[in-house]
């Protein structure tokens, strides 16, 4: 599916941008309020945009040399059976020495704001590396007790 094809890619392109940029403004305004991120390291999702951005702090204070590599936008069907426009954003970094392969799928309303953003990571050691940076972070901004 090319571009003009799918708002999720002026999505997704805004969305590097603004992690590029480490710009944790023009990131919350790209979420719902309700949105969910589901998270390599823990079953149940953080929810909320408060939640959210809380987390994406810690994240963008945690990961070392963060790029997105590669960009990919289509449709999926969500756990309800509907259809949602979507962007999977490729991405390499280093957290605590590892080195860091993942994925960030990005789910969209109507509006094209993100309402589900699920991260997947490899390998296991830097799923755990990242756990335990994430946790810390986590902690020290008073969004989760120790």
């Amino acid at each position: 599916m090319t571009s003009a094809m799918n708002p999720a890619t002026s999505t997704a392109d805004r969305f590097r941008a603004a992690v590029d940029r480490r710009d944790l403004t023009a990131i919350e305004e790209l979420f719902t309020e309700d949105v969910r991120l589901y998270s390599p390291v823990k079953f149940t999702p953080f929810e909320g945009r408060p939640m959210v951005m809380g987390l994406f702090g810690v994240l963008l204070r945690t990961f070392e040399n963060f790029r997105y590599v590669g960009e990919t936008a289509g449709t999926v069907r969500t756990a309800d059976g509907s259809a949602t426009d979507s962007a999977v954003l490729v991405f390499r970094a280093e957290v605590g020495g590892k080195e860091i392969h993942g994925i960030d799928l990005l789910h969209l309303d109507g509006d094209g704001r993100i309402r589900e953003f699920t991260v997947m990571v490899r390998p296991h050691s830097a799923v755990q590396a990242l756990g335990e940076a994430v946790l810390a972070g986590l902690v020290a901004d008073g969004l989760v007790q120790a």
